[in-house]
């Protein structure tokens, strides 16, 4: 078959509202993740220095600052970032709900 489909909610989350979609629509080599995230939450601080992936954040709805390299990034819906696989990088969520997409390949 030329293409899978799956759907968010028949993924389960690895974890609070994030959802990793790679397995599910048989990736080689891209990761896709869906964020949602809940007032006032901070993600893990990481770099994959070590796989060498670069990611793409795309804000959906909300509002998120990401840091990249002590750097904060403030996102509105629409905008998107790419940030560089040995670059650290940390998710803040404002004050309401937001969902983001994350994806990342060597």
């Amino acid at each position: 078959m030329s293409y899978t489909k799956v759907n968010r909610r028949d993924v389960d989350p690895v974890a609070d509202g994030m959802y990793f979609l790679r397995d599910a629509l048989g990736c080689e080599n891209l990761g896709f993740t869906v964020v949602e995230c809940d007032p006032n939450w901070t993600g893990k601080e990481h770099d994959h220095a070590d796989g060498g992936h670069e990611e793409v954040y795309y804000l959906v709805s909300g509002e998120v600052t990401l840091h990249v390299d002590g750097d904060e990034v403030a996102l509105d819906p629409g905008d998107a970032v790419r940030v560089a696989p040995d670059a650290s990088r940390q998710l803040e969520n404002g004050p309401r709900e937001s969902t983001l997409v994350v994806a990342g390949a060597p």
